[in-house]
């Protein structure tokens, strides 16, 4: 796991994408009661930022996603190609590793899915 704060995160992605829900929910409670005194129907900026910020946290998660994808496909094809090698070889150790390899990364794939 890398410590660039660039790269997409989910974890990341979903506390952004629940704080910008927790934020459009303040807002529309704000706006509703300034409705009913007889204020103006605008959005709020909790509304507004709140919704930007859900936004954002959802593509992150998206992205953070299709990044694991790739990642388990190259762990994937790595590992198949170490595995066939292994076995053309006589490798034993080489073939479970590549296995091993291939199934890390299947299961990465699915989890990100």
């Amino acid at each position: 796991m890398s410590n660039d704060w660039s790269e997409p995160s989910k974890t990341n992605g979903q506390i952004n994408s629940v704080l910008g829900q927790a934020k459009e929910l303040v807002g529309s409670a704000i706006e509703a009661g300034y409705q009913a005194v007889g204020g103006s129907s605008e959005p709020s900026s909790f509304t507004t930022t709140g919704k930007e910020q859900h936004a954002k946290g959802e593509a992150e998660i998206k992205a953070a996603e299709a990044k694991g994808y790739v990642e388990g496909l190259g762990d994937r094809i790595s590992g198949k190609k170490d595995a066939v090698v292994g076995a053309v070889t006589g490798d034993k150790t080489q073939q479970a590793s590549g296995n091993i390899q291939h199934d890390k990364g299947e299961a990465q794939m699915k989890l990100n899915q």
